[in-house]
């Protein structure tokens, strides 16, 4: 389940302390981000994901898709699928045609990947680091680093397209060496959604495997 949740990493510490003083220039390119995002009634986007790691001399890339509406979310990543209505999160691993099921912690939201638009407001500080032109777009660079030191991610840097402050990518470095960066490709705002789109549906999984951990 590693690769699955390691696009999820990123929001993983946001029950920390409140941050204190602020690079006011990164705040205001951050809460424009936020207000763009959180104005979606939901969105879908592809996205690559690449793990490096020099000292050990690992690449790996995978691609996925992600459907987001409020805190429910449905996650496709390398044959496997996480789904989370709000209340409760499946992680249906296709190759062992297996589910886990399990409670969502509505205090910790660490499994949430619209997390990803606010988590500068809660347990990290934010710096501008610089303005720079990525394939022809000019983006805003943004750093943040957590509060907490026993944090095992000490960086994350997030990039801003100037022209309507949307997210390119970001990158997540993490203690152990692992970098992990996550550029959306074909996002779609405001795509239709029901409640099937944020549940899992044992018909539709012949023999699955059913591991109930609530």
């Amino acid at each position: 389940m590693t690769k699955t949740l390691s696009l999820l990493l990123l929001s993983a510490t946001l029950a920390l302390p409140a941050v204190a003083q602020q690079d006011p220039k990164a705040g205001k390119i951050l809460d424009a981000m936020s207000t763009k995002y959180q104005a979606y009634k939901s969105y879908q986007a592809d996205f690559t994901q690449t793990l490096e790691n020099t000292s050990a001399k690992v690449k790996q890339n995978l691609s996925g898709n992600i459907i987001v509406a409020g805190q429910k979310f449905r996650l496709k990543l390398s044959g496997q699928e996480v789904i989370n209505d709000g209340k409760t999160t499946w992680t249906y691993l296709k190759n062992e045609n297996e589910v886990n099921i399990s409670d969502t912690d509505p205090d910790a939201q660490d499994m949430s990947p619209s997390q990803i638009y606010t988590m500068y407001k809660k347990g990290y500080k934010y710096t501008y680091a610089q303005a720079a032109t990525e394939a022809g777009e000019a983006i805003d660079v943004i750093e943040l680093t957590p509060e907490s030191r026993t944090n095992d991610v000490f960086k994350v840097r997030i990039k801003v397209r100037k022209k309507d402050n949307s997210v390119k990518s970001w990158e997540m470095f993490k203690k152990n060496g692992n970098r992990y960066t996550f550029t959306i490709k074909n996002f779609k705002p405001n795509v239709p959604v029901t409640a099937s789109t944020f549940s899992f549906d044992k018909a539709k999984y012949k023999g699955v495997k059913v591991v109930d951990l609530r």
